[in-house]
């Protein structure tokens, strides 16, 4: 198979990819949070392809993007007045909300879940091609699963050229990091999955909100997965990943000690670093969560790039965004973790 490379700049391209979904190819396809990797959610079989390209689970539901509430409401069973409210005050943009699903949804798009995972992505590109295409589009980050989230076409084209019809480049993404998932087919409001949208931002228009202890924790085997990037090591380079939570001084004694191959670290490290230890990279500013999000999956792929086997992390503080940060961050060391203080 030979993979087009289409441009979101161009409306013959856009075209282009709304027919192959129609048809019932996958298109990788740009958001403000990561590219995923797009089918037409109301076709089993082109789902199911979505699972066999990635590698992914069939336990692993998938989020499903509409162009706005008006297409997500004859997916959802119901839409409560919550759903309305979020959905207003962050559609088009980086939430996903979790609803009782109708019967439109096909079992393989929610696991066998009786729920439906709906996102209005804030790219102009994935809304653009959302119209033109007039379907509902199942899509997961377009990597292999398991391995770092793409935050540009050449990184899905990494993963998936040649086996994909076509990668829609909309250029790099804004956020970086996947979607916050929030449920509202629980007991409370719960945040299941960190992302571009803070918990405070999201209490402010629930009042309560719970958060899910899986945030920062492994599904045990026999627990279902109720939103994507729950039950399995996700977002993870080759190399071995190692959290670390301490000051400067013990971190980089820790990696001595360790003998890493190479430390990942906050910008304002980097002076302080380099004489010591030259081979580092870095994924923004300590005391900007925005910026790590943006840059993390970048990093770890340019780890893996540099063929580093053991890397130590600086830990990000796990407030706003940077909520979002340590989860992927957490994963991807597979919950390896140590506290220096």
């Amino acid at each position: 198979m030979t993979t087009q490379r289409l441009s979101a700049q161009t409306p013959a391209d856009i075209a282009r990819a709304a027919r192959l979904l129609r048809a019932g190819e996958l298109v990788a396809i740009p958001t403000e949070t990561v590219y995923g990797l797009a089918a037409n959610a109301l076709d089993p079989a082109a789902v199911r392809s979505i699972f066999a390209a990635k590698g992914r689970p069939q336990d692993n539901p998938l989020i499903v993007h509409v162009p706005d509430i008006g297409a997500a409401e004859p997916l959802a069973a119901d839409m409560p007045a919550k759903a309305r409210e979020l959905a207003e005050r962050f559609w088009p943009g980086p939430l996903t909300i979790i609803l009782k699903k109708s019967e439109r949804i096909p079992d393989v798009v929610s696991a066998g879940l009786g729920t439906v995972a709906l996102r209005v992505p804030a790219h102009p590109a994935a809304l653009g091609l959302l119209r033109v295409c007039g379907l509902p589009l199942a899509a997961p980050s377009a990597n292999l699963s398991g391995s770092p989230s793409p935050t540009t076409a050449a990184h899905v084209l990494h993963d998936f050229d040649g086996k994909i019809a076509a990668a829609l480049d909309g250029g790099p993404c804004r956020v970086g990091v996947e979607s916050t998932v929030v449920t509202l087919a629980a007991p409370a409001p719960t945040l299941l999955r960190p992302g571009g949208v803070a918990p405070e931002a999201l209490r402010a228009v629930l009042g309560e909100l719970e958060i899910s202890s899986a945030v920062a924790r492994a599904l045990r085997p026999d627990e279902p997965a109720a939103s994507p990037g729950m039950k399995y090591k996700h977002y993870a380079p080759n190399a071995e990943l190692i959290l670390i939570r301490g000051s400067l001084p013990d971190f980089l004694g820790c990696a001595e000690e360790r003998q890493a191959d190479g430390i990942l670290v906050f910008d304002g490290d980097m002076a302080l670093c380099s004489p010591r230890f030259p081979r580092c990279l870095s994924y923004g500013r300590e005391d900007c969560p925005e910026e790590q999000a943006n840059q993390l999956f970048s990093r770890l792929r340019e780890i893996d790039a540099l063929g580093w086997k053991r890397v130590l992390v600086r830990r990000p503080a796990p407030d706003g965004v940077g909520l979002a940060v340590y989860n992927r961050l957490l994963r991807a060391a597979a919950f390896r973790e140590v506290d220096l203080r």
